[in-house]
């Protein structure tokens, strides 16, 4: 099978311009039957909202991370997600949010989180975990 250069290299860009500039609206991707929606907000250590927070996020069974970044408001939505437990966080500018466990979302429903970002010392007490490492 032939693959075109041009073809990779758009795919490519265009990933790159959609993770820079996307909408904090993000596909858990393509789903057959009724899919389910997780909305939240990200707050830093004084209670204010945080813009452009990354919030990192996989199915409880520990399949590939994914990663949305908060709109202007600190809010993200992420939809088209599957029936399933999900773990939740967030980071940004060096402080990260405890990971928020088995955030249960079933089908048709609209789930809401609130992550708090802590200073580093709260932070460390909650490991990183990636999957197939």
């Amino acid at each position: 099978m032939r693959y075109s250069f041009d073809f990779l290299g758009f795919s490519f860009l265009a990933l790159i311009l959609g993770l820079t500039f996307g909408s904090p609206r993000v596909y858990g991707g393509p789903q057959r039957g009724p899919t389910a929606e997780l909305t939240g907000e990200v707050l830093g250590p004084t209670g204010k909202p945080v813009a452009g927070a990354v919030v990192t996020y996989q199915s409880g069974g520990g399949h590939t991370a994914h990663v949305v970044r908060t709109d202007a408001a600190g809010r993200f939505t992420i939809v088209k997600l599957r029936r399933d437990n999900y773990d939740l966080r967030a980071s940004s500018h060096g402080l990260f949010s405890t990971w928020e466990k088995n955030v249960m979302v079933r089908s048709g429903q609209v789930k809401s989180v609130t992550l708090r970002l802590t200073d580093g010392a709260e932070a460390a007490k909650s490991p990183v975990v990636f999957p197939g490492r």
